[in-house]
């Protein structure tokens, strides 16, 4: 999937930037204070991007 459209899920549950870094942005859930590392490829595999929604605990992309 394509790294914008994770993105935009991540923005639409309650998730905000917290910094950028050299590979990987860091994004937290502000309701529960988790932190998920994304990576900065353009790609991002489906599993890739489950665990990182799973991590922040907000819903999976597509259900």
């Amino acid at each position: 999937m394509k790294r914008s459209t994770l993105l935009l899920h991540l923005r639409r549950h309650g998730c905000v930037l917290k910094r950028e870094g050299a590979a990987h942005s860091l994004w937290t859930n502000r309701s529960t204070g988790a932190t998920e590392a994304v990576p900065r490829h353009s790609e991002i595999s489906n599993n890739l991007a489950r665990k990182i929604c799973r991590g922040l605990g907000i819903p999976e992309i597509g259900k």
